[in-house]
């Protein structure tokens, strides 16, 4: 098989091309995880503090911390690393308040996706996005 300058050209563009599409397996895995965690059910947004640096220096250890006010969990996710499920918070009926912080590793600029199951059973979800500097794993 002779390659051409044209196919040459062609194979490099759409090299490039592969590489700069989005990662549509992580959206899928979050959406994964998300309806794992809900079971399926509707998610509002709303009723979930998500207290998150706006920028992040240092991918390696960003703290953060989320509140809802009357849920039973919190379950954490940063949609853009490579194992998006960060956290669960778990809150007994004998717990003082319904909130959790902690610290985490992330790869690169990417959203925080914190959703909550009520004490009702349904469940509320709020986002906030970190800009991160120099990523955490690596990058």
């Amino acid at each position: 098989m002779i390659l051409t300058r044209r196919d040459t050209l062609l194979l490099g563009a759409g090299a490039a091309l592969a590489a700069t599409l989005p990662m549509p397996a992580m959206a899928d895995a979050v959406a994964d995880l998300i309806a794992e965690f809900t079971g399926g059910a509707d998610v509002a947004e709303g009723g979930v503090d998500i207290d998150a640096p706006e920028i992040a220096e240092n991918g390696n250890t960003v703290p953060i911390g989320v509140s809802a006010e009357g849920a039973e969990s919190i379950m954490v996710l940063a949609t853009g690393n490579p194992t998006p499920a960060v956290a669960t918070f778990t809150f007994g009926p004998l717990a003082a308040s319904q909130a959790g912080s902690t610290r985490i590793r992330l790869a690169k600029t990417q959203d925080v996706v914190a959703v909550a199951k009520m004490s009702d059973g349904s469940f509320k979800r709020a986002s906030a996005t970190v800009k991160v500097t120099i990523g955490g794993c690596g990058g």
